[in-house]
């Protein structure tokens, strides 16, 4: 049986022992969807009221044709809504509301609606919107919670926040990806991307170092997965609006392109994105002088791929194959919509992190 995901947290167990810890139950019950009875009311064929007629007390009874058509109608219809009724209930409909849980396989993949969570072998919960992540501050029964949203433009600051669910800070997470928190930082206009990795106090308050280079809105995401009393995992991305006051002059996106130079480095992909299927794309990054470059493993792959929807921000949601088909690196990824999307590739050669960046059509 596979082993489930390191924790991270004050109350994480050394290796090989089980960790007690507070529950943070993000999930909703669902409700029972089972339909009521419906009134009948039924009248004679001829418009008037139901006539009994008899010879007296005790004597024979008559009844008329259009009463007895009218019983057997009446009867009819009350078995066809009790027989409605049992089926229903032996077969609910589903509940598009209730968030279900998903077994996992291995390597961290999301989505709700285009894959699993996976997380080594543990049952990951998903939380957030089906069509794109990082919309809302809270999903799923989280709540991302900064100290401060505002930062001076160019200024090294600091960005601290908690996770809350509904009664404190939630301090239990899994190491995903190496790391139990991945922050990505960006400008309203798709530029400025940085994807950092903030540290946690026992009291559950992540901080890091965080520059926001030029004036504007800017977005912040947090990808994470909290962990339960009762080892349930729940994979959350929140999203925050953070500003750096002063003249805002938003940068149009650059042309599509399949391929990008970064610090010497030819950074090339294959694969068109396709509207609600998930499809791969796979990247190749060649070295100065033409041949492969020699990747290194970061962040438990050859790469970390980021796509972000234009207008909304939405987060789409993506995930590595865990081994390299030739020297290609390949991430799948489906396109909840139409529309221009931004895509980061992070991927390390001689110990240096470099990320390279495309925009990417889908009609």
């Amino acid at each position: 049986m596979p082993e489930s995901p390191p924790l991270a947290g004050p109350d994480a167990p050394p290796p090989g022992t089980a960790a007690p810890g507070p529950v943070h139950d993000a999930s909703e019950p669902g409700r029972d969807g089972a339909p009521r009875g419906a009134d009948v009311v039924g009248s004679t064929a001829d418009g008037g009221a139901p006539v009994a007629g008899g010879s007296g007390p005790g004597g024979p009874v008559e009844v008329d044709r259009a009463t007895l058509r009218l019983a057997l109608t009446v009867g009819g219809l009350v078995l066809a809504v009790l027989l409605g009724f049992g089926l229903g209930r032996l077969n609910p409909p589903p509940n598009p509301t209730r968030t279900g849980s998903l077994p996992v396989t291995g390597e961290h993949s999301h989505a709700p609606g285009v894959g699993a969570h996976s997380h080594g072998g543990a049952t990951v919960t998903q939380g957030g919107d089906a069509d794109a992540a990082g919309l809302s501050i809270s999903s799923a029964g989280y709540t991302l919670a900064p100290s401060t949203v505002e930062f001076a433009a160019g200024r090294a600051g600091e960005l601290k926040f908690q996770i809350r669910d509904e009664r404190r800070a939630v301090t239990r997470f899994a190491v995903v990806h190496d790391k139990p928190m991945h922050l990505i930082v960006v400008r309203r206009d798709l530029t400025g991307y940085q994807h950092l990795h903030p540290t946690m106090a026992p009291d559950g308050t992540w901080s890091v170092p965080l520059t926001l280079a030029e004036p504007g809105a800017w977005r912040a995401y947090a990808d994470f997965t909290a962990v339960a009393d009762d080892g349930r995992q729940t994979a959350v991305i929140l999203g925050a609006d953070l500003a750096a006051p002063g003249g805002y002059a938003p940068r149009p996106l650059p042309a599509p392109a399949t391929s990008t130079a970064v610090d010497g480095f030819t950074v090339g992909y294959e694969g068109t994105p396709v509207v609600g299927r998930s499809v791969p794309l796979r990247f190749r990054v060649t070295g100065p002088g033409g041949g492969a470059a020699p990747l290194e493993p970061y962040l438990g792959a050859y790469g970390h791929l980021v796509a972000l929807r234009e207008g909304d921000l939405g987060y789409l949601h993506v995930h590595p194959e865990p081994v390299r088909d030739g020297d290609a690196v390949t991430f799948w990824l489906t396109a909840p919509g139409p529309g221009r999307y931004r895509m980061f590739l992070d991927f390390q050669v001689g110990g240096v992190v470099r990320t390279a960046a495309f925009t990417v059509p889908v009609a």
